[in-house]
């Protein structure tokens, strides 16, 4: 099974086993220093990057497996969501490989890739549980029962928790992306989690929806009446306490549909989760209610085809039918029913 992902700004290659799930080999191809300069993702940049790196990630992850074409058995792609010219390529190419090659193809939500990420190499397979995905894009709390039967308990209503991290972190002057240089400052000795009394937005709303727009607006206001430019201890206390107001709101939120569900299991998946802070809190809040926490392993917990090389294999093992070659993107695919 060969995945190609390439929903934004990431383009990877991963190869498992069609049976297991087992993943052989992943590649990826950052191209952070290419939208550096411009403190965001550019789709044009992206899908042009994506245009001329995948070829050869392929023919590199082929290599580390020590496989050839035609040992493969299927061919799988992100669908969506995602930027629309980003996942054309690794979509159009998927699908010629599956032509060339005659084997099935699947389409794969890029969502779903996050959702089981903290179950590849578990032997068990994927458990009943009450998940968090987290990341740039997509802040979901969704109850898993099984592979492919998901309900969607809560969203954001604005930003994402990622991205307000990132905005965050341009606000005060951080190298892109701002979510990891923010975890790393706000990591420092002395760093003061309380220092800016900064809003829990939504933190008692009493259902499963997010808000962190009106957050990322309160620091923006707050810069305004302090020193200018602001000095590194106070950069550190704002990272610190910023970190901290939307990490308390992830883990409450996240904890009350735990109780709600019935569920003893909580993961946490996408980019967010390799937040030291967050993963610190969730394990401390989980084990005081004695819940079962697992966490996507690091290496897939930004966008990567290893995900979605294990969502296929999933669908094989299920004899999902294949995905017609004609059926198209969807860069705002959904996952599940709304809860």
């Amino acid at each position: 099974m060969l995945a190609i992902e390439t929903s934004c700004d990431e383009t990877a290659v991963a190869i498992a086993r069609g049976d297991s799930g087992e993943i052989l080999c992943g590649a990826i191809s950052s191209q952070i220093a290419l939208h550096q300069p411009y403190g965001g993702v550019v789709p044009e940049l992206a899908s042009r990057n994506h245009n001329l790196i995948l070829r050869p990630l392929i023919e590199q992850a082929l290599g580390e497996a020590g496989i050839r074409p035609a040992d493969l058995t299927a061919i799988a792609a992100t669908s969506g969501p995602g930027l629309a010219s980003s996942l054309l390529i690794g979509n159009t190419t998927a699908k010629a490989l599956a032509l060339a090659l005659r084997l099935p193809f699947h389409a794969v939500n890029h969502l779903e890739g996050h959702l089981l990420s903290p179950f590849i190499g578990d032997p068990g397979g994927v458990r009943p549980n009450l998940s968090l995905v987290v990341s740039g894009g997509h802040t979901l709390l969704v109850h898993t029962r099984a592979a492919g039967d998901y309900t969607v308990l809560g969203s954001t209503r604005d930003d994402a928790a990622g991205e307000a991290f990132d905005k965050v972190g341009k606000m005060l002057g951080l190298p892109y992306p701002g979510g990891p240089e923010i975890d790393r400052r706000a990591r420092r000795p002395g760093a003061n989690r309380a220092a800016y009394d900064l809003p829990r937005s939504m933190i008692d709303s009493g259902d499963y929806q997010f808000s962190f727009s009106g957050l990322k607006t309160a620091v923006y206001y707050l810069l305004q009446k302090l020193e200018s430019p602001p000095g590194e201890d106070t950069v550190t206390d704002l990272c610190a306490s910023f970190q901290e107001a939307v990490i308390d709101v992830l883990v409450a939120k996240t904890l009350a549909a735990a109780a709600d569900t019935g569920e003893r299991l909580v993961t946490v998946s996408g980019g967010v989760s390799c937040n030291s802070r967050l993963r610190e809190a969730m394990t401390a809040a989980c084990h005081s209610r004695g819940l079962d926490l697992r966490i996507a392993a690091p290496a897939y917990t930004t966008d990567n085809a290893a995900m979605i090389a294990y969502v296929a294999a999933i669908k094989q093992g299920l004899s999902a039918d294949p995905t017609r070659l004609d059926q198209d993107i969807d860069p705002n695919l959904g996952l599940g029913a709304a809860g």
